[in-house]
């Protein structure tokens, strides 16, 4: 069975054009837009509750950005409609997008070639909706009493959870594959503590892409031409897990965003693949959380 990817140019080169724009004007476009003492940095559809991810999570925190939204919840105009609420006159939705997985048996070989046709759709920020149940506008998290809330207490907590051997030692953040260890700088190096996190974090996604866990084929290629999207991934997936974990915090990797635009400029989907990377390990780190919690309360 082969697989082709069927797409539409245009909103891959029409999202792609924006993040150049964006860096190209000195903005990283992948920065968490809402006070994360308040609410998850991670967008979540308001009726099922479930995270968006991969590139739709920058998509959605780029147009709450431009338009100064206040929630992190959104939901489909369908959806406001069956909680009672009405997307108000003039609102404009925010594109999204899935993969449609489609099969076709050629004629001739009968062979089954899968297709992923990707399908775009409209979300309404909760900010764009009156007549929502109050508790919709005002979410209630859920608090375990056996696990940290959202703290520097509790990223400490998710760090140990995940399994990962992290050293802090010397002057320089990174990870070691050959020893499968994360190194960073002594905390009083950094400027604040969550600037050490934010580090830490960009590190946790490197060790992610080890050949036990999700192999990701340019993990180990320091140095090598390819070894930036591997830093994009980094990136992009420190930046889930601190909007996850609600804390803010600089990880200065400046030196590579001429690498991502010449990339941008050469591979439309390359930020998506990124995104999509990205979304895996902090998937991926996420489980590991829950596993380790699972076992406590067994």
């Amino acid at each position: 069975m082969t697989t082709h990817t069927k797409n539409k140019p245009d909103f891959y080169q029409q999202i792609t054009n924006q993040i150049i724009e964006a860096l190209e004007s000195g903005v990283k476009p992948w920065v968490c837009p809402w006070d994360k003492t308040e609410q998850s940095g991670m967008p979540s559809n308001a009726s099922t509750g479930a995270l968006y991810n991969g590139m739709n999570i920058m998509l959605l925190w780029m147009s709450a950005t431009m338009q100064s939204f206040s929630s992190s919840s959104w939901m489909t105009f369908k959806q406001a409609k069956e909680k009672g609420g009405q997307v108000r006159k003039g609102e404009k939705g925010t594109h999204i997008f899935f993969y449609n997985m489609i099969e076709k048996t050629d004629k001739g070989t009968d062979e089954v070639e899968r297709y992923a046709m990707l399908k775009t759709y409209s979300v309404f920020n909760i900010d764009q909706i009156d007549g929502l149940p109050e508790s919709m506008y005002c979410p209630v998290v859920a608090i375990d009493d056996e696990v940290p809330v959202r703290s520097l207490e509790y990223v400490e907590y998710f760090l140990n959870a995940t399994g990962a051997s992290i050293v802090y030692n010397g002057q320089r953040a990174f990870y070691r594959p050959s020893t499968d260890e994360i190194v960073i700088p002594d905390l009083h190096r950094f400027s604040t503590t969550e600037d050490a996190y934010a580090t830490t974090l960009h590190e946790l996604t490197h060790w992610t892409g080890h050949k036990s866990r999700l192999e990701r084929k340019n993990c180990n290629a320091f140095g090598s031409k390819d070894y930036a999207f591997e830093e994009l991934v980094a990136e992009l997936g420190s930046v889930f897990l601190m909007a996850d974990l609600g804390i803010v915090g600089e990880v200065q990797h400046e030196s590579y965003i001429a690498n991502w635009l010449t990339a941008l400029k050469d591979d439309k989907r390359y930020i998506f693949k990124a995104a999509s990377q990205a979304s895996k390990a902090h998937q991926f780190l996420r489980n590991l959380v829950d596993h380790h919690n699972a076992d406590k309360a067994a």
